[in-house]
């Protein structure tokens, strides 16, 4: 039987003077959560101008990091936090897994000297909800020694099998959770999958048709998403318990139409944003993890037309009832969260 803390326990902080947990996550706007290495300095120059191009900048920590510029890393990251004003941008770092000897470091330096300016951090290889448990304290004895004023949420990288099996409990693990993200190179080579490819399909992964009246005809041959059931998963995961589902990477920077679909397969199935590794997928995110002017002002006639959510409509020839209405207020409703920050889009919405 799983031990879980009583209901006036769950939101109680988990040390004396640590903030209290959100009730509720706070809306934001992270269609892209976008990397970069803290400690490079060209890239640190332009931070200025990319904190107002994305909705998330995440300090990378871990893979992508070589070993000998781990600390480095660190130390660049608390510098631009306690440099740069971030305003409605988010702030992120995805620390050291914990089996790694850099983990601790990461948390307390990184709380201790940034606290009150990093929103969220991101743990790679989350296995099961004693990982999130053993950070949830960590955090919570940290915030509480050097004051930071509000909680430091955690998002957990799925890229274990042992981590997809434990999805659910994981997003029951405690208040601090913000979301998950789907970590496909990590994953694939947990699960044994025979693919060194960084997210997206396998030309090799697809259905073939059936054989017509001429067999000696080509058959033709189609592509699957290699990842659908595991986004599906980490989804239902996620919004059961009011979290929020992520896409992660997308490796190959130079086809973008691929990054489009993959991205855009994960938009439809529920999540809300991806990991831009490159400025070229800052834009695809946008426009994949926006809605479609479109159908924003198709939704918007919906609530128009049933402005209490009840009953039944004909709206160009289509009957719109309860079930749309809810449809339709998840689209105006991330509209105006877009709307919110990315003027352009907010005229298309007409909001």
């Amino acid at each position: 039987m799983a031990i879980t803390r009583t209901p006036a326990k769950h939101f109680a902080p988990l040390a004396i003077g640590a903030p209290e947990p959100y009730r509720q996550l706070p809306v934001r706007l992270e269609r892209m959560i976008h990397f970069i290495p803290p400690h490079n300095e060209k890239i640190r120059a332009k931070l200025k101008d990319t904190i107002k191009q994305v909705d998330v900048v995440l300090g990378n920590l871990e893979d992508a990091i070589a070993v000998g510029e781990k600390e480095a890393a660190r130390k660049g990251f608390i510098s631009m936090a306690r440099e740069f004003d971030f305003g409605t941008t988010g702030l992120w770092t995805r620390i050291n897994c914990l089996n790694s000897p850099w983990m601790l470091d990461d948390v307390t330096e990184i709380v201790a000297n940034a606290g009150n300016k990093v929103d969220v951090i991101m743990l790679p290889k989350v296995e099961g909800p004693w990982d999130i448990h053993y950070l949830d304290q960590l955090l919570a004895q940290l915030e509480a020694k050097h004051k930071v004023s509000k909680p430091i949420l955690i998002h957990a990288i799925l890229e274990t099998a042992e981590g997809v099996n434990n999805v659910e409990a994981i997003a029951a693990a405690s208040p601090r959770m913000h979301g998950m993200s789907l970590g496909p190179a990590d994953l694939a080579a947990s699960r044994g999958m025979k693919t060194t490819r960084v997210g997206g399909g396998h030309p090799g992964y697809g259905v073939l048709a059936d054989p017509g009246d001429d067999k000696a005809a080509a058959r033709v041959f189609h592509q699957q998403d290699l990842w659908h059931y595991t986004v599906g998963k980490m989804v239902d995961a996620c919004l059961a318990y009011g979290l929020k589902p992520f896409y992660g990477p997308f490796g190959d920077f130079a086809d973008s139409a691929a990054c489009e679909a993959q991205f855009r397969n994960a938009f439809l199935q529920g999540c809300l944003g991806a990991w831009s590794l490159h400025p070229s997928q800052i834009e695809i995110a946008k426009r994949v993890f926006s809605p479609d002017p479109g159908e924003v002002l198709f939704a918007k006639r919906i609530l128009e037309a049933m402005p209490d959510g009840t009953g039944a409509v004909m709206i160009d020839g289509k009957m719109q009832d309860d079930a749309t209405w809810k449809q339709a207020k998840v689209i105006v409703d991330l509209a105006r969260i877009v709307a919110s920050k990315d003027p352009e889009r907010a005229a298309q919405y007409a909001l």
